[in-house]
C-alpha cells in the first residue's frame, strides 16, 4: 500500500495521529516517539472520574488526566530537567488528604487552563515547558458528558459510571454523547495531514470510541485516503467487553467510523502466565482471541505479533513491539510471520 499522506508536513517525517485516552495512548506515544516522526495525540474529552472528575465538577475544568498522560509520555526521555518536572506532574497526593487524590499535574494543568484562558492554550504552555517534540490535542473543546444504552433499553450516564460498572448485568448496545459538540479544528487538522491514524490501545466504549462520537472526527477518519490502524485489546472488560473476540472490538470501531474498513487490525498473539490469567479471571476478563472467519468483513489485513508486555501480574500493550507493529504499516519491512492479508 502507498500512503498518499506522505511529506503533508512539508517534511520527510512521517505524520502519525493517535487516537485514544492516556494509558492506552500513552503507551503507544512512548514506542512512536523513538521513531523520526510528527506525532498528534487526539484524546478523549469526557473523563468523569477521579481526580479529572473532581476538577470537572466542583469548578469547571474540562477533564485533565488523559491530556496529562499523554504530555508526559510524549516528552523527551533524556533531559533531566524535564524528567524532575515530569516527575512532579505524575505526583498524587493521599485520597484520604485535603487535595483528595488530585494529581499535580491535573492541578497545573487547570491552574494554566484560567490563565491561558483555555485548555487549548494550558497544552501549548505546558507542551513548550516540556520541550515536546509532538502535540497533544482535545477531541472537542466542548462539555459534554459519555453515555452508554444497555441492551435491556437502560441508559449509563458519565464515562465514570460505565468505566465502574463492573457488572454481568446487559452488555452495551451503543455509547453517545448527552448533548453535540464540534472537533477541536486542531484535531481535524492532524487527521487530514495524517500518514496514518492509529486508533487505540485502549478501553473500547471509554477511550477508543467516545473520540469516534465527534461527528466532523469520525466522518475525517472515514474519508481520509491515509491508512487507518486499530491496536486490539488485550483483555475483556466486564461490564464492556465480556465474552468480545477481535471481531467484536474491530465491528464496534467499524460501526462507530461510518462503517470504514480498518486497514491494519494489530493482534496480539503473545500467551499468558497461569498466574496471570487468574488474576484476570478474578476480574471477570480473559485474553481477546482471534476468531477468524467473521474478522475479515471489518479488517483489510490483520498484523498478529506478539504485542503485550507484563508487568508483575498487570497487562499492557509493549510501546516498543507495538510501535515497531505500526511503522510496518507506513513502509518500514515487515517480518513475513507477523502478517497476513485479508483480501
Amino acid at each position: 500500500m502507498t500512503c498518499t499522506g506522505s511529506n503533508r508536513l512539508g517534511t520527510d517525517r512521517k505524520s502519525i495521529v493517535v487516537i485514544g485516552g492516556g494509558n492506552g495512548s500513552s503507551v503507544a506515544l512512548r514506542g512512536l516517539k523513538t521513531h523520526d516522526l510528527a506525532l498528534t495525540a487526539i484524546v478523549t474529552m469526557f473523563d468523569s472520574g477521579g481526580s479529572s472528575g473532581i476538577l470537572r465538577e466542583e469548578f469547571g475544568y474540562p477533564p485533565l488526566g488523559d491530556l496529562r498522560q499523554c504530555l508526559v509520555a510524549l516528552s523527551p526521555e533524556n533531559n533531566e530537567q524535564v524528567a524532575a518536572l515530569n516527575s512532579a506532574l505524575d505526583f498524587r497526593f493521599d485520597a484520604g488528604s485535603s487535595l483528595q487524590g488530585h494529581n499535580v499535574g491535573n492541578l497545573v494543568l487547570a491552574a494554566l487552563t484560567t490563565v491561558y484562558n483555555g485548555v487549548q492554550g494550558a497544552i501549548d504552555e505546558l507542551s513548550r515547558m516540556m520541550q515536546l517534540d509532538g502535540q497533544v490535542v482535545p477531541v472537542t473543546l466542548d462539555e459534554a458528558h459519555l453515555c452508554a444504552r444497555l441492551v435491556d433499553g437502560q441508559v449509563i450516564r458519565t464515562e465514570s459510571a460505565i468505566d465502574l460498572r463492573g457488572s454481568n448485568g446487559p452488555g452495551i448496545s451503543e455509547v453517545f454523547l448527552d448533548s453535540e459538540v464540534r472537533a477541536n479544528p486542531r484535531a481535524l487538522e492532524a487527521i487530514e495531514r495524517a500518514d496514518a491514524i492509529l486508533l487505540g490501545p485502549g478501553d473500547l466504549y471509554t477511550s477508543v470510541i467516545p473520540n469516534l462520537l465527534v461527528k466532523e472526527v469520525s466522518d475525517a477518519i472515514r474519508e481520509t485516503e491515509s491508512p487507518v490502524i486499530y491496536a486490539c485489546n488485550l483483555m475483556t472488560k466486564l461490564g464492556e467487553t465480556a465474552g468480545y473476540g477481535v471481531s467484536a472490538f474491530a465491528s464496534e470501531v467499524v460501526r462507530y467510523i461510518g462503517g470504514r474498513k480498518l486497514d491494519y487490525l494489530l493482534v496480539n498473539t503473545a500467551r499468558f502466565s497461569e498466574q496471570v490469567l487468574a488474576q484476570y479471571a478474578a476480574e471477570d476478563a480473559a485474553p481477546v482471541e482471534l476468531d477468524n472467519g467473521t474478522v475479515e468483513q471489518f479488517a483489510h489485513q490483520i498484523v498478529m505479533s506478539d504485542l503485550a508486555s507484563v508487568d508483575g501480574l498487570k497487562l499492557r500493550h509493549h510501546s516498543g513491539r507495538l510501535a515497531d507493529a505500526v511503522m510496518a504499516t507506513i513502509g518500514q519491512p515487515t517480518h513475513p510471520q507477523l502478517s497476513h492479508g485479508l483480501d
